[in-house]
């Protein structure tokens, strides 16, 4: 099968054989990817990674153990547990000490013809929903997963800072909830997917400061942090979304002295995601800027990697 191969800041094609399916595990064909920008920080040296990427996915399930998942369009969850250790126990299998992760850590990516999933991992699609929103499950469950470990009220003014992907689904999550969402971003075409949504959207060439009480952090830079602190009134949350490639520097003595909380946030759960997705709540076609078959993978990696590009898709 052809699968794509990141190794040494390199994207190339390779054939690789169909990978074998392990009991309780369902092998799966590609139907769509979505690159992100954990794909591109991996290609850049993040985990020191070599292998398949893609975590972002919709596909057709092959074979399974669960015969009512063959033939399904299916999304799956990244993180394969283990099932038995404590933080499997409580639910939070995305914490589990002996897990890999799709396409990031010890587990081959949904960027090739086939790969494996776990049948527990797996969500079947439901026919109302396009295949092209449904590949944005797992980042908007990724920004859902601020309202499993924050309560903010409704109406709150929250500030998301970035306006990239997560950024933009971050935003559109937020409004859907009830939440007055303040997006700071450098890319006018951007944010004007945000303001279709009824996000107030301002330049972030001047950020205020003190100014909120929720910072949603989502820049992809090593900047990003300590403008979001500086954004922060006393006693207020920092919500850190960034995954960057390297070393973060802030000051800690403001984070000190405001007595600011800082809560790192990865993966959420499907469901909410795929609910505001089924509903409408959240659309996000606006986001997709190109689609390139899996046999231009490389092509679209440096795509993706262009300055002001949304969601570039890899389809089979």
């Amino acid at each position: 099968m052809l699968a794509v191969h990141i190794e040494n800041g390199r994207v190339e094609l390779r054939e690789k054989p169909r990978p074998a399916r392990p009991k309780g595990f369902a092998l799966i064909r590609l139907i769509c990817g979505g690159i992100c920008n954990t794909d591109l920080e991996l290609q850049r040296g993040y985990y020191s990674f070599a292998g398949t990427p893609g975590h972002e996915f919709v596909g057709e399930v092959v074979e399974a153990d669960t015969p009512a998942l063959i033939g399904a369009r299916v999304t799956g969850e990244i993180n394969l547990n283990c099932g038995e250790c404590d933080w499997c126990q409580r639910g939070l299998g995305r914490h589990c000490p002996r897990r890999s992760v799709l396409g990031i850590v010890n587990h081959p990516g949904a960027f090739s013809e086939f790969f494996t999933l776990p049948d527990r991992n797996l969500h079947v699609l439901p026919d109302g929903l396009a295949t092209e929103d449904a590949v944005f499950t797992e980042p908007l469950a990724a920004a859902c997963e601020i309202f499993e470990q924050v309560s903010i009220p409704q109406g709150a003014e929250v500030a998301v800072l970035g306006d990239g992907k997560l950024g933009l689904l971050i935003a559109l999550a937020l409004e859907a909830r009830g939440v007055q969402v303040h997006l700071f971003g450098r890319h006018p075409e951007k944010m004007r997917i945000a303001a279709a949504a009824g996000a107030a959207v301002r330049e972030a060439k001047d950020l205020p400061e003190s100014a909120y009480d929720w910072v949603v952090e989502a820049t992809g830079s090593v900047l990003g942090l300590r403008q979001a602190a500086a954004m922060t009134r006393p006693r207020g949350v920092v919500i850190m979304k960034s995954t960057v490639h390297g070393e973060v520097a802030i000051d800690t003595a403001p984070l000190i002295v405001n007595e600011i909380t800082l809560i790192g946030s990865r993966c959420g759960r499907f469901e909410p995601a795929l609910q505001m997705l089924l509903s409408g709540a959240v659309r996000p076609a606006g986001m997709i800027s190109g689609r390139f078959p899996l046999a231009e993978a490389p092509e679209a990696f440096a795509k993706a990697a262009e300055k002001g590009m949304l969601k570039i898709l890899i389809t089979n």
